[in-house]
């Protein structure tokens, strides 16, 4: 008999109450937006209140303007991810569905699309208060981890973005059919690569530590644009290299293409996970160069 992990016993709700015909459920995944937002929140206020780690000693902004900031953020997260859902991987459907375009409680969110609507909204936050472009990106970049850490997290207590079937002694048997339904004998259960957990300690935890590490150890906000190559080619590698066990969405499985591949040619390809991460990759890699030539001036 094939060795696992049974999923263990957890509710995507924290808590729920009912009054009459009124509902309200706390679920882990928005606890995991919050949480990661006041952690965020609290390092860039720290990283602005020491003028030391900023070129010239002068951060680009002032402490009390990073909850204004924070307010754009959200609506780029939100608006960004719930959009990159639907035009990245499952447009046809909303195309027939227009409504259900914005019934975001159904789930449907891509970080792709959040990472869009963050640098607008940055970018939009920064125009309108004369803030250094870069500056404010490497800030913005080296306080994301937490949240994708504690996003991933709930991903995997919503047993949702599993990973391809595994003969690997720490896979997990996901509940549900769909997770169990892995082509074997009627009843086999199923063991799928917890590809949340390697998200989490990749995009999350690795690449947070490093990221803080630079900032704090490494004074590499000094060099405009680095922090920002770093979480950006980070980020794209690590996200490329999981999706080599992470189940594809489903819309891009068919008979001819068990593995999901979003652009292929006789069976040899990409996920569109990967294709959207090489962008990141190759922008990453560009700042962490411009980063390395003498700046004039910040940008």
């Amino acid at each position: 008999m094939q060795a696992m992990i049974p999923f263990p016993d957890l509710s995507p709700e924290i808590f729920s109450i009912s009054i009459g015909s009124f509902e309200f459920a706390l679920r882990w995944y928005a606890l995991a937006y919050i949480v990661g937002i006041v952690i965020a929140w609290r390092l860039a206020v720290a990283a602005l209140r020491r003028p030391a780690l900023w070129p010239a000693q002068q951060p680009p902004m002032k402490p009390e303007q990073v909850e204004d900031l924070l307010t754009w953020i959200i609506l780029g997260v939100i608006l960004g991810g719930r959009l990159g859902s639907v035009l990245f991987y499952n447009p046809g459907y909303y195309m027939q569905n227009p409504v259900e375009i914005l019934q975001i409680w159904k789930g449907g969110m891509a970080f792709h699309g959040g990472l869009i609507g963050v640098v607008l909204a940055a970018w939009i936050y920064a125009a309108r208060h004369n803030i250094p472009r870069l500056q404010m990106a490497d800030l913005v970049a080296h306080v994301v981890a937490p949240g994708l850490l504690l996003g991933r997290l709930a991903n995997f207590v919503n047993a949702e973005l599993w990973g391809r079937p595994t003969e690997l002694p720490w896979g997990v048997a996901f509940p549900g059919q769909m997770a169990q339904d892995c082509g074997q004998a009627l009843g086999e259960i199923c063991a799928r690569h917890p590809s949340q957990l390697y998200e989490a300690a990749l995009e999350g935890l690795l690449l947070g530590a490093l990221l803080l590490y630079l900032v704090w150890r490494r004074n590499a906000l000094h060099a405009p644009g680095r922090v920002l190559g770093v979480f950006l080619a980070g980020y794209g590698l690590a996200r490329f290299a999981v999706e080599f066990v992470r189940q594809p969405d489903a819309q891009f499985v068919t008979p001819g293409n068990p593995l999901g591949l979003a652009w292929h040619i006789d069976g040899v390809g990409l996920t569109q996970g990967q294709a959207l991460s090489l962008p990141m990759i190759a922008l990453g890699l560009f700042f962490l160069i411009r980063a390395r030539q003498p700046q004039q001036s910040p940008a």
